[in-house]
């Protein structure tokens, strides 16, 4: 009897260290996968930094996109100018949007969002400039043109973004302006505009998927939207 209950107990012990290893493996597992995740849209996020900061210059430039798993497309967004509190202008600028798990980054209207789960923020800022001193208001709203994109898989993407970007300015008048951008993260939206002194408020336009974050800046200005029609491709890397 003794032998069969010491026979019994280290069966037991095998079987708990067992589980225990098991676990362990899940959770390095998922450890790593995070950490690739991360690493994933970093990449990701400094890519479409620079091939996106580049759109001022003229003549065509391209930057590679590399990532190891996920999933890369374009989404419609709107931007609309609001004067006097009607609309004014409405430009379909799209959005050029990596998903890797709860991992997300977005190109919309010249700013670029950065996502982890319910964390959200801006990597770089809306192309908008509000002077005070000068009575100006200029909106930059870069347009990606671009047909339908849609790329993705496992083990190694890489995909090289071709901009050739064309500038349009358009003379709004003056008045009393607000923007409006279409976006599935407005909360980096709304930080970043109540920091430059202009107020916020969420809107649902007609025909769109997402809420727009209006921000309203006070006091009449002359205002000015700059188009900067991209014309992207996204060719095999």
């Amino acid at each position: 009897m003794r032998g069969q209950s010491h026979v019994v107990g280290v069966a037991l012990l095998l079987g708990i260290a067992i589980v225990a290893l098991g676990g362990l493996t899940v959770g390095v597992g998922s450890l790593l996968d995070a950490q690739a995740a991360t690493a994933d849209a970093n990449r990701v996020a400094d890519g479409m930094n620079q091939a996106f900061q580049g759109i001022d210059r003229a003549g065509t430039h391209s930057q590679r996109i590399a990532f190891s798993d996920g999933h890369l497309a374009t989404e419609e967004r709107t931007l609309r100018i609001i004067k006097n509190g009607r609309v004014l202008k409405t430009r379909e600028v799209d959005a050029l949007v990596f998903e890797r798990g709860d991992r997300r980054v977005a190109a919309v209207a010249g700013a670029l969002v950065q996502q982890h789960g319910a964390s959200a923020w801006l990597v770089s800022a809306p192309r908008i400039t509000d002077s005070e001193r000068n009575d100006v208001f200029v909106v930059g709203a870069p347009i990606l043109n671009a047909s339908h994109v849609t790329v993705g898989g496992t083990g190694g993407v890489s995909r090289t973004l071709r901009i050739d970007p064309s500038h349009t300015e358009h003379d709004l008048g003056t008045g009393e302006f607000a923007v409006a951008i279409e976006t599935a993260t407005p909360g980096p939206f709304e930080r970043y505009f109540e920091e430059q002194n202009a107020s916020t408020n969420r809107r649902t336009f007609a025909g769109d998927e997402h809420a727009s974050v209006v921000a309203h800046y006070p006091g009449d200005r002359q205002g000015y939207l700059v188009v900067h029609d991209l014309s992207m491709e996204v060719d095999n890397g």
